[in-house]
């Protein structure tokens, strides 16, 4: 009797220490598959689709559905398989590999029934062209233009990963979106607009409820934070509400042409010295034969001699003309 309740103690006593050792790991948030701390964030996307490929989940939980788009409207590539993407992580290089292009504005149509903040979040990645000016498309949101002039490669490069965040909010029957207000109707339908580069393309995309802070961000590009420092705050000249920019670390081509308006009075006093030094010696001539004049020539026979000078001064050719 007693070994038994010395056994049942000592199973009760390893049972307790067994839940003690439990107990903080349990209440610890656990890391999942995805690697991502916690589960709010999937629960927060209420649409996503991988553009031109198949489903996926990212490391954040995310869950890309198939392009609803497939055999319906645009083409589907994934010519950036065979290219690493820069800024992603390896595991989701998939939603920059693949895309959807099309030789006419295309888009999506999203429903949504609750108001709210909410955050699209668009990706792209340059895979074909290897210079800017080859492919630049704008992109709307229920008629609003939220990115104008997307040149891919001129932002980031060839084969990088890029991602266009808006933020908008949806309240009252209205729709709020960089600084605009339309009526919202319970749908959101997101353009890419064809311009004249090309084709308007998306790799994919995804809208969750929340803020621009709550979406997570790619890895830092050396080469955009470069970018980023050579810009210089905007400055007002004095006297001028004409805004000017000034970059430190900007390259010159060459030396600083001189102003050749600066300090240069050289074509106002030319004229001036011609004039000056024409004028003496007429004064000296004048002075030097008018005395003889009056001693060879009687008052009856006197002759009257005019001397008429012009002086013309053309400052713009500097020329003198002089006459008699």
């Amino acid at each position: 009797m007693l070994g038994a309740r010395v056994v049942e103690g000592a199973a009760g006593a390893l049972l307790r220490l067994l839940l003690l050792m439990l107990l903080p790991s349990l209440r610890e948030p656990r890391l999942g598959v995805t690697g991502v701390v916690g589960a709010g964030l999937p629960e927060s996307v209420i649409w996503a689709v991988n553009a031109g490929g198949e489903a996926h989940v990212d490391v954040h939980g995310i869950h890309f559905r198939k392009d609803p788009l497939e055999g319906r409207v645009g083409r589907a590539s994934d010519y950036g398989m065979k290219l690493p993407i820069l800024r992603s992580n390896p595991e989701d290089q998939i939603l920059y590999q693949t895309e959807r292009y099309n030789e006419e504005t295309f888009g999506y149509e999203v429903p949504i029934k609750e108001e709210g903040d909410y955050v699209l979040v668009l990706k792209f990645a340059e895979v074909y062209f290897a210079q800017s000016q080859q492919k630049v498309f704008d992109v709307r949101l229920n008629g609003h233009v939220v990115v104008k002039d997307l040149d891919i490669f001129d932002r980031v490069g060839h084969s990088t990963a890029h991602d266009e965040i808006i933020p908008m909010s949806i309240r009252k029957g209205k729709l709020s979106v960089q600084g605009e207000v339309s009526t919202f109707t319970g749908k959101l339908y997101i353009e890419f607009v064809k311009g004249y580069y090309d084709n308007p393309k998306v790799c994919a995309l995804y809208i969750m409820a929340g803020t621009v802070d709550d979406v997570p961000k790619l890895q830092p590009h050396p080469g955009l934070e470069k970018k980023e420092e050579e810009e210089e705050e905007e400055e007002y000249d004095e006297g001028s509400n004409l805004k000017r920019q000034t970059n430190k670390n900007r390259v010159q081509s060459g030396p600083r042409t001189p102003n050749p308006y600066a300090s240069d009075n050289s074509s106002l006093m030319f004229p001036i010295l011609v004039a000056f030094g024409v004028f003496i010696p007429t004064l000296f001539c004048l002075c030097r034969f008018e005395p003889l004049k009056w001693a060879r020539h009687s008052a009856e026979h006197f002759t009257d001699v005019t001397c008429l000078l012009f002086v013309s001064v053309d400052s713009s050719a500097n020329q003198l003309i002089l006459l008699f």
